[in-house]
């Protein structure tokens, strides 16, 4: 089987359904097995783009795609979205291609060292020297991407090895990778807090913006008329059609969503990521419950009272069948700066 086969078949394996890129003399192989695949491939005018289209999907689907380029130019214009990825925590996989590394008639001609550009703004960056590494390789990149925190990792494939010949696919299960559930004396001491509180509030981050936190999420806050503000990152994962639904929060410390902190006893933060800015600072007057995949960052903005960590999913799920039926129907301390944010408009 030829190298760039079994490459597209691992692919094909891990559901990836996509390839943006620019086809170019050193990915041509590649270009060549995706043609005979169910991938389809999207031709882009400029790597950059087909960077940030790969790693959009990745953000919005959860599903890994590709970004291809070639060597040299090729490969450095997808620095900034291998940036973008990495920073938002979208998966995606970033595909170069390089000159044969066993003998090459032009040199040096545009070579650098790609896999040492990306180390710093990838969760994995590798060169594959041997056909036959190509499945492990693979596979060790793709579950890299789609772990928490989920972000970018890069490959790169010379020409040499892409049409080298492997004796077999030796198909490695696709297994689901599941996260840790929340710990259960962390969780009811979580639930404690919000069945205590008289006016908790839910900041929804960016670390929730994964499948499966929307529905359990959306039943604590309309279950129990929790009232809910979004970072920027962190929109989408609950409508914000909602009566419960404040606003936005922004950077600027004097943003009129921050308001919402002035009447709280409890903020429980969902998918806090420390790319961004906490929309709030000083939290004399409130607790802070942080929920996530992983463990806070502790700094001079943020110091939260107690900590849940595990699949938020998860957790969500836990929290919602421990309270009680009572709800927290205390819209009126918050509608006035609901209003104000409408009048902004």
């Amino acid at each position: 089987m030829k190298a760039s086969d079994l490459f597209v078949k691992v692919l094909e394996q891990r559901g990836v359904k996509y390839v943006f890129g620019v086809p170019g003399e050193e990915n041509l192989d590649i270009v060549d097995s995706l043609s005979r695949s169910s991938i389809e491939l999207i031709v882009t005018r400029h790597e950059q783009t087909a960077g940030f289209m790969a790693a959009t999907y990745g953000r919005l689907t959860g599903l890994p795609s590709v970004a291809l380029a070639t060597l040299g130019p090729g490969a450095t214009n997808l620095v900034t979205p291998v940036a973008y990825a990495y920073l938002g925590g979208f998966n995606c996989i970033f595909l170069t291609g390089q000159k044969p590394i066993n003998h090459s008639r032009q040199g040096r001609f545009q070579v650098i060292d790609v896999v040492g550009m990306m180390t710093p703004i990838t969760k994995y960056s590798k060169t594959i020297n041997y056909p036959s590494r190509i499945n492990y390789e693979l596979t060790n990149a793709i579950n890299s991407s789609i772990s928490e925190v989920p972000g970018p990792v890069h490959i790169e494939l010379p020409e040499d090895v892409a049409r080298g010949e492997v004796e077999e696919f030796k198909e490695i299960s696709n297994f689901k990778i599941r996260r840790p559930a929340g710990e259960e004396k962390a969780v009811r001491v979580g639930s404690e807090m919000i069945q205590s509180a008289s006016k908790p509030v839910i900041v929804i981050g960016a670390g929730a913006n994964r499948h499966r936190i929307s529905k359990w999420l959306t039943s604590l806050v309309t279950d129990f008329k929790i009232p809910f503000v979004t970072t920027q990152m962190g929109k989408g994962v609950v409508s914000e059609d909602l009566q419960e639904y404040i606003g936005t929060a922004s950077l600027s410390a004097n943003d009129t969503v921050h308001k919402v902190f002035d009447n709280c006893d409890l903020v429980i933060n969902v998918g806090h990521d420390i790319i961004e800015k906490p929309p709030f600072i000083d939290h004399e007057e409130f607790n802070i419950l942080h929920i996530n995949n992983q463990a806070p960052q502790f700094d001079e903005v943020y110091s939260p009272d107690h900590i849940i960590q595990g699949d938020i999913a998860n957790v969500i799920w836990q929290l919602h069948e421990s309270l009680s039926a009572s709800s927290y129907e205390h819209q009126a301390d918050f509608s006035s700066v609901k209003q104000e944010i409408l009048q902004e408009f």
